[in-house]
């Protein structure tokens, strides 16, 4: 995710600083060439040793320290920089940079770049909510500085309160920082998940799908700058970040919660596996097992996609078709019946590319005729391939017909 990428890490004198341990670990995993600074507070908590080990390369630690012939080290840093991170950032590193004093090698080189920041603070509770850290943490807001406020538990020192180190936010809040703005100002909606269909208190009707890909789609959107409103069926997976979540249960369930809000939308995203059928009763009390076969009447649900496609006004509209045989064949089908801009369409019966798994094989099929086939990719990667087609869509405005 991160290849090409030059990030540089600045590591201040907090004993959160074995955190960015772990951080640099994720950041070189996703491809991104990583250089780290540590102050000189930093290294009496961790050893210059173990970044240089993990990032192979030299550890930045002294201002007065020329890389190579002619090469200033801070000024090369951040002019090479496509991202800079400060993890943990302390209130003295944060008050030190919003008025603009640079007397180390981190501060110097943050002064020099035009690159992104992203600050992390992690400090005690009453040094987060000192009035004068708040007013420097907003002052550099001001000037762009992009911050991941620091999250609430039981800190170094024995207090409890907001300041411990958001270290599980920060890799996400880099992704997004370098990740293009091309959905910005759009509303998105995704459906994901299964939706069950109750016989009684205990049981119900469902399906294998997991929600995976829907909630790589609506990460991937939220990361390109997109509002997002997840709609979602019963999963085991967590919210993606900066997104806004609306769980459901059942297929009329979720068409309520679709057609409530489809007016706000520019685009919609069903990735959905919704239940075709319903159980015509609902039992209130559990069904006994006796010795006979039980049979259950099934009523057919709405069909929510085909209602969006029949929409006046209705926004950009993007299906799925889970298929076991005739892909293509069923998916064209079903672009057309149900006035779709694309359906992503793919064989559930391959192991690599069905439910419960991280990869996929799909076949993009557009209103125009266009076919595009993604290959073996992770769910992530296809959500990038679809929206970068959304995106292309949205640019392109309107077709006339």
């Amino acid at each position: 995710m991160l290849t090409g990428k030059q990030i540089v890490l600045g590591v201040s004198g907090g004993i959160a600083a074995y955190k960015a341990i772990e951080l640099l670990r994720l950041l070189t995993k996703a491809g991104a060439d990583v250089h780290v600074i540590m102050t000189r507070s930093a290294q009496e908590f961790v050893a210059p040793l173990t970044f240089q080990t993990l990032s192979a390369h030299p550890v930045h630690t002294e201002l007065f320290s020329l890389i190579a012939e002619r090469e200033i080290g801070h000024i090369s840093l951040a002019d090479r920089a496509d991202l800079f991170i400060i993890a943990p950032a302390t209130a003295n590193i944060i008050g030190k940079i919003a008025v603009g004093i640079a007397d180390d090698m981190l501060t110097t080189t943050v002064m020099a770049t035009k690159a992104p920041v992203l600050i992390a603070p992690a400090m005690n509770v009453n040094m987060y909510t000192n009035p004068i850290y708040q007013e420097n943490e907003q002052r550099l807001r001001r000037f762009g500085y992009q911050f991941v406020a620091p999250v609430c538990g039981t800190l170094a020192c024995g207090w409890e309160g907001q300041g411990k180190l958001a270290d599980p936010a920060i890799f996400e809040a880099a992704l997004s920082a370098l990740t293009p703005k091309d959905l910005a100002g759009k509303k998105v909606m995704v459906t994901a998940g299964p939706t069950r269909e109750e016989l009684d208190p205990v049981r119900y009707i469902s399906n294998h799908s997991s929600g995976k890909m829907g909630y790589a789609l609506a990460l991937a959107a939220a990361r390109r700058g997109a509002q997002v409103l997840l709609i979602s069926g019963p999963t085991a997976l967590t919210v993606p970040a900066g997104v806004e979540y609306l769980p459901v249960e059942s297929a009329l369930h979720m068409q309520a919660a679709v057609m409530a809000r489809i007016g706000e939308c520019q685009v919609v995203i069903k990735a959905a596996a919704v239940a075709d059928y319903r159980p015509c009763e609902r039992i209130a009390t559990k069904i006994k097992k006796g010795s006979q076969p039980v049979t259950i009447e099934l009523v057919k649900n709405p069909d929510i996609l085909a209602v969006l496609g029949a929409l006046q006004d209705r926004p950009l509209l993007i299906g799925f078709a889970a298929e076991t045989n005739n892909v293509a064949e069923y998916a064209t089908r079903k672009l057309k019946e149900k006035n779709l801009d694309m359906i992503v369409a793919n064989d559930v019966s391959q192991s690599d590319a069905g439910f419960n798994v991280d990869t996929n094989r799909a076949l993009l099929i557009f209103r125009d005729g266009r076919r595009i086939e993604s290959g073996l990719v992770t769910k992530m990667q296809l959500a990038g391939v679809i929206l970068d087609q959304i995106a292309g869509e949205l640019a392109a405005g309107p077709q006339v017909e």
